[in-house]
């Protein structure tokens, strides 16, 4: 675990510090990887959080948001406290078993769904396993197969 002590800064309307140098290039050896996004976990501030390190206009940013700071975009300019490490814990998101049947029961959608960004297939994957009852999850199924047969609306597109 790093600990380090940085300024909160502000680019567009997300909070984000920069990572020191020297934390960083541990954590990018850790990873594997120079590139994509880095999986983190620490403190902030002595508040857990699980964040990524995203790479934006050339410059690694640890972005801050209110589940990690109360009022952050409000407390621009604030020395915040910070203890970051590599998370290598998974944070795919499982298909759901009935969206899984759902797709393998209509071939031509599940090649259109495997055809989609992958951060398009994330966005439907979290939206159906995250739904509470069976019904919601049934009616959702369907519609999200008649999106990908481009017959209705999902996930606020028209198209997928």
């Amino acid at each position: 675990m790093h600990h380090f002590s940085a300024k909160l800064e502000i680019i567009g309307i997300n909070p984000f510090v920069f990572v020191p140098e020297d934390i960083l290039e541990a954590l990018i050896q850790k990873a594997g990887k120079h590139s994509g996004k880095i999986p983190i976990c620490g403190k902030l501030n002595d508040v857990p959080y699980t964040q990524t390190l995203v790479k934006y206009q050339g410059a690694w940013r640890l972005y801050v948001n209110t589940v990690m700071l109360k009022n952050s975009p409000k407390r621009i300019g604030e020395e915040v406290n910070i203890t970051v490490d590599f998370d290598p814990v998974s944070r795919e998101e499982k298909i759901h078993p009935d969206l899984a049947k759902a797709l393998n029961n209509h071939p031509e959608q599940k090649k259109v769904f495997d055809g989609l960004p992958p951060s398009r297939k994330k966005e439907i994957v979290r939206y159906i396993g995250r739904l509470k009852s069976e019904e919601s999850r049934k009616k959702n199924i369907e519609k999200a197969i008649n999106f990908l047969k481009g017959k209705e609306r999902f996930i606020g597109r028209d198209k997928p």
